[in-house]
């Protein structure tokens, strides 16, 4: 099987598939008119990362759904990679996942069907490790190949985060480094270094389980993960549900290994020029290399965490004792609106 490069049977890669958001918005546009149920407690209305129904006993189920073309050339790493991403969403809500279901689409005339398997056993292993049951699925042959999970979650309703809830003054922080999806594109074009390529995989195969331990935490306030429309993309949604701005330390930012290499040669996934596009009036003072790294589509990103300040010091001493001890530091804190949602220094 390692004669099959997955990324060259895709236009797309990773999270780096997802539509435009401003395309995206035209799409949802008027459609949040069906059926209305009060126990709907989190719909598409504020874009959050899944859905959440009340099953009224103090407990809500997490619902959310992710796939995409592949990232990398492996299959069975491709497999780990996508459900590692689907279920990051259920602990980027606080809760913890426990069911799922495979997407599949394989284009059965051009890749083998024992490639495919690999694919699913790549996601049960992420699964098993995580205790969730992959109980079935759905498979259609398609042009490209495409894998993903429905996953559901349960999570104690008062331990529930959104991404619409932050709070002035809160200090914002990320878990993992920027910069996936240009060492992807990188990879897809067999430009990417070896040495960088290990953690590349390292990166998008971490599961964010430190989601579930923030559910517990009273002083975080808001929460989401960052994902294809990239850290600009995830933060303006979290600014803009609450109506607030954030000025954003760019000094704080971590980078994968090789980045800025890859930038300089202006290898660099076409999503990011859309997430700019998308986002550019909300943004102030875009540096040369930030433009690149904060627009950059990133597949299974890291959290997004909003914290009251007056819990900083705890907060911190939390990411250190759950080795998160190189995300210690702010990334931005929050404000009053003002004329853009990020301004970055």
């Amino acid at each position: 099987m390692n004669e099959f490069n997955l990324t060259e049977f895709s236009k797309g890669s990773g999270c780096g598939c997802k539509i435009a958001p401003d395309v995206l918005e035209k799409i949802l546009n008027n459609t949040n008119s069906g059926l209305i149920d009060k126990n709907l407690l989190v719909g598409n209305s504020l874009k959050d990362d899944a859905a959440v129904y009340d099953l009224g006993n103090g407990q809500a189920l997490i619902s959310t759904v992710d796939f995409f073309m592949p990232i990398v050339n492996d299959a069975f790493t491709f497999g780990k990679i996508a459900a590692a991403n689907a279920i990051s969403d259920v602990y980027a809500m606080g809760g913890k996942p426990i069911l799922a279901n495979a997407i599949l689409g394989w284009p059965i005339d051009k890749l083998p069907a024992e490639l495919a398997q690999q694919v699913i056993l790549g996601a049960q292993e992420i699964c098993k490790e995580l205790n969730v049951s992959l109980a079935g699925g759905h498979s259609i042959d398609s042009q490209e190949p495409i894998f993903g999970l429905a996953v559901n979650g349960l999570v104690q309703i008062k331990n529930l985060k959104r991404n619409s809830t932050a709070q002035e003054n809160n200090l914002i922080y990320l878990t993992k480094p920027l910069g996936s999806g240009v060492l992807a594109a990188a990879l897809k074009r067999n430009k990417l270094k070896e040495e960088h390529k290990a953690a590349l995989i390292k990166n998008l195969c971490q599961v964010n389980l430190l989601g579930e331990k923030l559910g517990e935490l009273q002083h975080v306030t808001a929460l989401t993960d960052v994902t294809g429309f990239g850290l600009l993309g995830h933060m303006i949604e979290m600014l803009n549900a609450a109506n607030l701005s954030a000025e954003l330390d760019y000094k704080n930012i971590i980078l994968l290994s090789g980045v800025t290499e890859y930038t300089s040669q202006m290898i660099v996934p076409d999503n990011l020029y859309r997430n700019w596009n998308s986002y550019k009036n909300n943004v102030n003072n875009i540096g040369a290399e930030s433009f690149f790294t904060l627009n950059d589509p990133q597949t299974n990103g890291g959290l997004l965490i909003a914290v009251a300040e007056k819990h900083q010091q705890e907060f911190e001493t939390f990411l250190t004792e759950n080795d998160f001890a190189n995300f210690t530091k702010p990334i931005a804190k929050t404000m009053e609106r003002g004329e853009f949602a990020v301004v970055i220094k």
